[in-house]
């Protein structure tokens, strides 16, 4: 699982469903066990930055309630901003766990009640879950090795 992420969404009808993508997500980047940016965006110059998901809480509480915009133009301010929320601090760990009767890798945020579960499809493929603490159903995304 070390290494860089290229993420994309599984759609499920979740309503995380393309929000990531309209905000210009990337991926994740796993440097080690301990050193983990859950959220890598790219930038409006064409790289990448890591967040700090605790920005995301305000979203986070209100996923099952309110349709989240996915316009281009809120991607684009969304962008604009990410100057403001970049760090370069982990923000997640990676551990082992059971998830469903099956030992995963998983990764596990900091200040977030959320766990990113992990399933090998191929040596550079991976299947997601976002499972987070009181959301009546999980985010399904892709993650492909760069």
């Amino acid at each position: 699982m070390l290494g860089s992420w290229k993420g994309a969404s599984f759609p499920t009808d979740h309503p995380l469903d393309g929000v990531l993508e309209a905000y210009h997500w990337h991926g994740k980047r796993l440097d080690d066990a301990e050193h983990v940016q859950p959220l890598v965006f790219k930038t409006m110059s064409g790289g990448t930055t890591s967040i700090d998901p605790v920005w995301m809480l305000p979203i986070v509480r209100w996923l099952d309630r309110l349709p989240i915009p996915k316009s281009e133009a809120v991607g684009r301010v969304f962008q604009m901003a990410l100057p403001l929320f970049a760090t370069n601090r982990s923000c997640a760990r990676l551990r082992l766990t059971n998830y469903r009767g099956k030992e995963s890798a998983t990764m596990i945020y900091d200040a977030l009640p959320i766990n990113d579960i992990f399933r090998k499809v191929d040596a550079n493929t991976v299947f997601s879950v976002m499972d987070l603490k009181g959301m009546e159903q999980p985010f399904f995304f892709m993650l492909q090795r760069e």
